[in-house]
Formats: C-alpha cells, sequence, structure tokens
C-alpha cells in the first residue's frame, strides 16, 4: 500500500507539473517562422507574468529594440528583461486569462489575453481586442 501511495503522488506531482505555464518558451514570427524571442513564464503572488529573456534574428541593432510606442511605464524601455504577460489567472476551464494583460512590444498595444496548453510543450497565446483576436503557438524550450 505505501509503494502505491508513492507511486501515485509521484504520478500526480509529474501530472501538475506537466499542466504548468510555467518556464521558457519560445516565440516565432508569424510570417517567417523564424525565433524571435524566449519568454519566461512565472507565478507570482497567485497570478502569472512573463517577460522576455533572449532575443533572436532582430532585424535592428540590440540597443535599439525599446518599446517605443508603449504608453505606460514601459515607454521607451529596452524589451530585453520587460514583462510582456501580466497578472493571468488560472480559471476553471484551465485557461489562464487577463484583461490588458499581453503586450506587443513592437506596437506598445496591450490585449485581453487566453493562455492555454496544446500538449505539454505547446501554448496557444490569444490577444483579444473587442472581438478580434490573434492567436499564436509558443514551443516550450
Amino acid at each position: 500500500m505505501r509503494n502505491f501511495l508513492i507511486l501515485f503522488l509521484s504520478i500526480m506531482s509529474f501530472v501538475s507539473f506537466s499542466q504548468s505555464i510555467e518556464g521558457v518558451w519560445e516565440t516565432y514570427n508569424d510570417e517567417t517562422g523564424q525565433l524571435k524571442s524566449e519568454v519566461k513564464i512565472y507565478k507570482k503572488d497567485g497570478k502569472f507574468y512573463g517577460k522576455i529573456i533572449k532575443l533572436h534574428n532582430l532585424e535592428i541593432p540590440y540597443e535599439d529594440a525599446k518599446c517605443y510606442y508603449c504608453t505606460d511605464y514601459r515607454k521607451d524601455k529596452h524589451v530585453m528583461g520587460m514583462e510582456i504577460i501580466t497578472g493571468l489567472e488560472l480559471d476553471d476551464d484551465g485557461e489562464w486569462k487577463g484583461d490588458d494583460a499581453l503586450l506587443d512590444p513592437n506596437n506598445g498595444k496591450l490585449y485581453d489575453a487566453t493562455l492555454w496548453l496544446k500538449g505539454e510543450n505547446k501554448l496557444a497565446v490569444r490577444g483579444y481586442v473587442g472581438l478580434f483576436f490573434r492567436t499564436q503557438y509558443w514551443k516550450r524550450k
């Protein structure tokens, strides 16, 4: 019985871990498919946040990679280390959601967000403006 309990708890902890969005995710350019950045998603005070930890295949010099169009505290800040996901909460459907929770540093716009796992290593990231949305798929690193 004790061995069964240990096995059961080990499996449950593995399943719980595999269902988390926490970790490092690779983002890709929608048009070219090229690796664009790496985003670390983490949990803080019961909510989920994500920040850029690495940039790839920049079309501009690294030092110019700033959020020029942002209108909040991120205006003109370098995108490296920038929080682009803020305050997501896990709902009963197993999706992480938040209002004005997703920033596109290329245009400075904030989007309502819904994230969900499509398997252990693929994350759907959807940004909304009203009824319109766009979905990107990120890969776990």
